[in-house]
């Protein structure tokens, strides 16, 4: 989630070669990766702040965190529907902060849990946006803004929760946390796995699940790796890659194929990185990009790339959600 960005109206794109756009081999393995010649194309355009890319029964699902919407995207149509609004649990935010939705994934029973980060929830949603409550708090105190989830196949639930969504951040008086944890739900027990990155972010895993990635966004850019015991336990942790520049590019959400390759957002665009932590390319587009999304058949990848959705195809399919509904 980025902090500083300028609201534009919202409009409509039809599918085209996306201009200003280009994908860099850095090392010859990035071949087996993504197809040499392959183009990156926009397919929807004019929205505010787009995240939280999820595919789900033939459309991909994402949230325009300042423009305060749930959103889908039908690749057969072209089409772009708004499933929810004030979508982030405040009436008619202001679309200068970040007070919307941003990730979603399936659950098992084919809902989806989506993240409000103006009201620091996780809240169950039906395919109309119908909302049930989820998990707002812990011993008593709200969250901050959980901001990125994902499920592993133990059937855990685990998600990160920085102050983006607080006006002020961490000197937000609403804040009651005093870390911004990355959190594990299983069980029924809900508990703080990682209290000590300032501003933790994007959360995925190894294909076998051995491994955590948790990218943090400020001040230190990075993205740091854990070892998982079968309990959920982390131990030994890493950088995996730091970056360079400044907010408001900074590293954000992010995906892991099933070759193990890291597809993350960060300055300068989509890094794919060896599990080794080499960078094998970037995806570069004409604007920031702040997630990234596996769809269909797991080799459609979608970019949210601010006021734009783009999409590209990959040799190598995605590592496929624990839920997925294709």
């Amino acid at each position: 989630m980025r902090k500083y960005l300028t609201p534009i109206l919202c409009l409509l794109a039809a599918p085209a070669l996306a201009q200003g756009t280009s994908i860099k081999k850095l090392d010859p393995a990035l071949d087996n990766v993504i197809a040499p010649g392959t183009k990156i194309e926009k397919v929807a355009g004019g929205f505010i702040f787009i995240e939280g890319p999820m595919w789900k029964e033939g459309k991909l699902w994402f949230s325009d965190v300042r423009g305060d919407k749930v959103r889908t995207y039908d690749p057969k149509t072209d089409k772009v529907t708004v499933i929810l609004n004030d979508s982030g649990g405040m009436k008619n935010a202001p679309p200068t902060g970040n007070f919307g939705s941003n990730a979603m994934i399936t659950d098992k029973d084919g809902s989806i849990l989506l993240t409000r980060m103006a009201i620091g929830t996780i809240e169950r949603m039906d395919d109309k946006g119908g909302l049930k409550p989820f998990l707002s708090k812990y011993e008593g105190k709200r969250f901050n803004s959980p901001n990125d989830l994902v499920f592993t196949a133990d059937g855990a639930l685990w998600f990160t929760d920085p102050s983006f969504g607080l006006p002020k951040m961490d000197a937000d008086p609403k804040k009651e946390l005093k870390y911004n944890a990355v959190w594990r739900y299983a069980g029924g027990k809900l508990a703080p796995v990682v209290t000590d990155m300032t501003q933790p972010n994007g959360i995925a895993f190894s294909p076998d699940g051995k491994t955590l990635y948790i990218s943090n966004s400020l001040p230190d850019m990075y993205i740091r790796t854990y070892d998982v015991a079968a309990d959920g336990k982390l131990s030994n942790p890493r950088k995996l890659i730091s970056y360079p520049g400044s907010a408001p590019d900074v590293p954000d959400g992010m995906k892991v194929d099933s070759a193990g390759n890291i597809w993350a957002t960060g300055p300068g665009g989509v890094r794919i990185i060896s599990p080794l932590g080499k960078v094998l390319g970037q995806l570069v587009v004409p604007e920031i990009v702040a997630n990234v999304g596996f769809a269909e058949d797991g080799k459609t990848v979608y970019l949210t790339g601010s006021t734009g959705l783009y999409r590209l195809h990959s040799k190598i399919a995605g590592e496929i959600p624990m839920y997925y509904k294709k």
